[in-house]
């Protein structure tokens, strides 16, 4: 199913790209069709987050995302990193004591808001104190009230956008005034970007994906997106009392699994179950062979005495054919999540050892001998050396799937 996400660029005076906002389309038209605005507004954040990517659609700016009330009382925004967007509150939204402090969370969590639509209200006065932007329709409101409204806000330290912008005359004025940020059809039109959707519950495992490869992960936010999807709880809670692992305690809870393993088997386990649940829909024998690959890699980091980055090789393996398992770009993909820049120049483009690897890794799978002996005096390896590891990891990823089919017939 094919989705679809607009865009609009916000400028600054001089002209320049300050952000861009997003808005949800039903197809390619410049409209949308869509009675219910909850589901519109989560589709754009789902969209861009996940099927787009965000640096795609803003190149590092800051993407507008509207929010209406149910969204903004659900802390639904609170998924996502707080210096990329900018939360806009719909003038739809009924303004009360719970929206309020709803909004007054997100702010003491680093989030930027924006009231769009403005027009000074009672309800609209309480919202003054938490928003950082406050956007101003230039073609329904009169010139007076526009200029009234910067000459009381800017003050406060609230950036003015004016929007529905649409002749330079307009812009002009708006600057003027003193406005700080510019959006309309004078500069451009929404355009319509296309993506392929992706079915929900490996939308979770994205999610799975992208929390577990942060810089710095947290744990909570793992096992939340975890609880989110059943299946995915079900699947990993079997992983981890199988004998691979060996506990020597039944393993009862998400919690308990993640104090258990520690935060480097967290994420190499997680990443493992994450894709291999991507993978139901593809040929058994695909994900066997990443498996394969991930284990593999892991081994020879081992055995050339790069043990502290045994993760990176693990998932470097693991996400070296991801793009055939989601039918999507690997660029795209690897954009979205947050691995170590070294791991995506060997996936990427190559050029450096964690590359030479994963070559290794592929000329054993073909059974390219003269290039394995290459490729294993580059690392300093004997080609029994590296024969054993290939073993070993298939024997591994049989015992993973023995345990993945054994939970499929339960």
């Amino acid at each position: 199913m094919q989705k679809f996400v607009a865009r609009q660029p916000i400028l600054d005076s001089k002209e320049n790209v300050f952000a861009y906002e997003l808005f949800f389309r039903s197809g390619l038209e410049s409209y949308f069709q869509c009675d219910d605005p909850d589901r519109a507004s989560s589709s754009v954040v789902i969209d861009s987050f996940l099927l787009f990517g965000l640096q795609t659609l803003t190149h590092g700016r800051r993407a507008f995302l509207n929010f209406t009330r149910n969204l903004l009382l659900s802390q639904y925004a609170t998924l996502l990193p707080n210096d990329q967007v900018v939360i806009e509150i719909l003038e739809t939204a009924d303004v009360d004591d719970e929206l309020v402090s709803a909004c007054k969370g997100l702010k003491r969590q680093g989030y930027q808001l924006a009231l769009d639509d403005f027009e000074l209200s009672r309800e609209s006065k309480s919202l003054i104190g938490v928003v950082d932007l406050i956007k101003v329709d230039f073609l329904r409101t009169p010139t007076r009230v526009c200029r009234e409204l910067v000459r009381s806000y800017e003050p406060r330290g609230i950036a003015m956008v004016a929007e529905k912008v649409e002749t330079r005359e307009q812009f002009r004025m708006a600057r003027d005034m003193g406005y700080h940020y510019f959006q309309g059809y004078f500069f451009s039109k929404p355009e319509t970007l296309c993506g392929r959707e992706l079915p929900a519950f490996k939308l979770n495992y994205l999610w799975l994906l992208q929390a577990i490869n942060k810089e710095e992960p947290d744990l909570s936010e793992i096992e939340s997106v975890i609880k989110r999807e059943p299946s995915l709880v079900y699947r990993l809670l079997r992983y981890l009392n199988s004998a691979i692992f060996g506990f020597s305690v039944q393993i009862r809870s998400i919690r308990h699994a993640l104090t258990l393993l520690g935060l480097k088997e967290v994420r190499k386990w997680t990443s493992l179950v994450a894709l291999s649940g991507m993978g139901e829909d593809r040929p058994s024998a695909l994900m066997t062979a990443l498996v394969t690959r991930a284990r593999f890699c892991e081994a020879l980091a081992l055995l050339t005495g790069l043990a502290a980055k045994s993760l990176d090789f693990f998932l470097m393996g693991l996400l070296s054919m991801v793009d055939t398992v989601l039918e999507r770009p690997l660029s795209e993909i690897l954009g979205q999540l947050a691995i170590s820049e070294e791991v995506k120049v060997a996936l990427l483009t190559g050029g450096n050892q964690m590359r030479v690897v994963l070559d290794l890794v592929t000329a054993s799978e073909k059974g390219q001998w003269s290039r394995i002996s290459y490729l294993s005096s580059l690392l300093k390896l004997s080609e029994s050396e590296v024969t054993e590891a290939y073993l070993q990891s298939i024997q591994w990823s049989h015992e993973v799937f023995h345990v993945d089919q054994a939970e499929k017939t339960a």
